[in-house]
């Protein structure tokens, strides 16, 4: 008979209750196999860090899939790293495996038989194996350089069958592997954004200098002259930036003057200060941010401080751009657009004049 014919709707509470006993099965999985890690682990990582060639990742099935996300986590944090299928490696594709590869092999059971079939051909060619399988006596246990026993597990499937508590365990200990040997490569946040060019988190980790107005597209005068004489000066073609930035006699940024600053000298009708030094009426000592900080540093600091606009300045205090709010928000999601809506944001607003950081 047909599954779906035999079906017996659960209530609402019947499915949280099971949805409920599967994550709480699941974890207590993940925590006993936390305090059972030991050495395998850490000869696992030395294999990894020391790998002069990939790692070449290989599961049958769901492992397989698992592997998949592995693989993927290794290349985004540093170690290089390629997938196998083990079906696949037998016709040919073992073509792939060199002798500096590292060979990291999933099966629950260690007895797979595409799996199995392979450690003969990795044996002949020199290939350490690194294993995640249940018990370190099973044929792929046996075999491996290490291998990383997780020891029988009870599955959340009701029968007992489907693959879930073990791949939990295995993507875990496949994280923990590619996370650890991570940070022993001192892999840091620039290095992640270079993995990472498209999408949010490629453009929160790109680095300032990327999104910023070069010098010739933002308004800079010397501070010591006057306010009309910098608003004739410096006008530039295109959309400007609301903000001046100001600069002594060596070149350092020493103040801001925006356009709200402006509109204040009009609204309280003190116009004659025209004609006074800027540097009398500018926002000495701005925020900024030092050339080789990210987009998401810059975002941060433009929040927290209601700034609209932030100069960025080499290591001799002197600017080199300025980071403009409506460049960032043009760097916001498309996806909001299409989905009828923009995903919320923060008001920035100019700070009064004479207000230092």
């Amino acid at each position: 008979m047909d599954a779906n014919a035999r079906a017996n709707p659960l209530s609402p509470r019947d499915q949280l209750r099971l949805g409920r006993e599967i994550l709480n099965l699941e974890s207590r999985t993940l925590a006993q196999l936390a305090t059972r890690l030991g050495e395998p682990f850490c000869q696992a990582v030395d294999l990894l860090y020391r790998c002069k060639g990939s790692v070449i990742v290989s599961g049958m099935g769901k492992a397989g899939l698992v592997g998949q996300k592995i693989m993927a986590t290794l290349a985004s944090t540093g170690t290089r790293a390629h997938c196998l299928h083990p079906a696949e490696a037998v016709h040919g594709d073992l073509g792939r495996v060199a002798s500096d590869d590292v060979m990291l092999m999933l099966s629950q059971s260690g007895e797979t038989e595409e799996v199995v079939r392979l450690l003969p051909s990795l044996v002949e060619l020199g290939v350490p194996i690194l294993a995640i399988t249940a018990q370190r006596d099973s044929t792929l246990g046996r075999a491996a350089t290490v291998a990383i026993e997780l020891g029988s597990l009870e599955e959340a499937c009701s029968l007992g069958l489907a693959p879930s508590t073990s791949t939990t365990a295995m993507l875990a200990v496949g994280d923990a592997l590619a996370l650890v040997t991570s940070r022993m490569r001192d892999f840091r946040a620039e290095d992640f954004a270079r993995f990472h060019p498209a999408g949010a988190l490629g453009q929160r980790l790109s680095h300032a200098r990327q999104v910023m107005r070069p010098l010739d597209q933002c308004r800079v005068a010397d501070q010591r002259r006057t306010v009309r004489e910098v608003l004739v000066g410096v006008s530039k073609p295109g959309r400007r930036s609301g903000a001046i930035m100001l600069v002594d006699a060596s070149g350092r940024l020493s103040g801001v003057f925006t356009d709200s600053d402006l509109a204040r000298l009009f609204e309280r009708r003190r116009d004659p200060e025209l004609d006074v030094p800027i540097e009398r009426l500018m926002t000495p000592r701005p925020v900024t941010i030092r050339d080789g900080a990210m987009v998401g540093e810059a975002v941060e600091l433009m929040a927290g401080r209601k700034i609209s606009e932030l100069p960025v300045v080499d290591a001799e205090g002197c600017p080199i751009g300025m980071i403009d709010i409506t460049d960032l928000v043009a760097m916001l999601p498309k996806e909001a657009d299409a989905a009828g809506g923009a995903p919320p944001c923060r008001v920035f607003r100019e700070p009064e004049a004479g207000a230092a950081a």
